[in-house]
């Protein structure tokens, strides 16, 4: 946890930052007291003004149009994403371009958003587990595919990271009341909303358990 004291001069970039969970973590972050710097393809399309937020123009897929946008940051919330069943590697591609700048301004810390789904959870109804293996992931096999990579480039990065595999998103208000489960399944964690996503990243980005762990996240 980051203590009240520390957060006026603590910097946080947001990625995704006009996604469901993005946004929730920018008004999150400047709530808390952060600074905030997002980064978006169309800045334009971020509709929050904040004396504490700064809002650029960068692409994850464009591996030289980030780092300018690091230098000094404490941070970083990679919160992309996009809705399609088709192949990607905006997942893949994009958090190793985002990683690659991360090692250039000398930024150590970040939390990157994947997939409950990602794994059939043992704890769950036979009827969620059949659910899960024979409708969820061949229906979304190309963004799970990607998001598979993209955990193991993560992994492999050296830095602190945090790896959040929520289970169905929902747009329900924030409740700043959940469970976690650090490396393994979450049991019975079917749903959570985005606010509550953004409210465990930016209440815990200097938690040290969660360092290089995996965290799944519902109620």
């Amino acid at each position: 946890m980051t203590s009240n004291s520390n957060k006026s001069s603590y910097h946080i970039v947001v990625l995704g930052a006009n996604g469901g969970i993005g946004k929730h973590t920018v008004l999150k972050a400047l709530a808390e007291g952060y600074h905030v710097t997002a980064i978006l393809r169309t800045p334009s399309k971020l509709d929050i003004s904040h004396p504490n937020l700064t809002i650029v123009q960068g692409d994850v897929m464009q591996s030289g149009s980030l780092a300018q946008h690091l230098e000094n940051k404490d941070a970083v919330i990679s919160a992309i994403g996009k809705n399609s069943l088709k192949t990607t590697t905006l997942y893949s591609q994009g958090n190793k371009n985002l990683l690659q700048a991360m090692h250039e301004t000398g930024i150590n810390r970040a939390f990157f958003i994947s997939a409950a789904g990602l794994e059939v959870n043992p704890t769950h109804s036979l009827l969620v587990k059949f659910a899960t293996r024979f409708i969820l992931q061949p229906l979304l096999r190309n963004m799970y595919a990607d998001l598979r990579v993209m955990e193991k480039i993560v992994r492999e990065s050296g830095i602190d990271w945090t790896i959040i595999r929520p289970p169905q998103l929902t747009d329900s208000p924030e409740t700043g009341k959940y469970r976690t489960a650090i490396d393994g399944p979450l049991r019975k964690g079917l749903k959570i909303s985005r606010a509550d996503v953004a409210h465990f990243m930016v209440n815990n980005l200097m938690n040290k358990s969660i360092f290089r762990a995996t965290v799944e996240v519902g109620y």
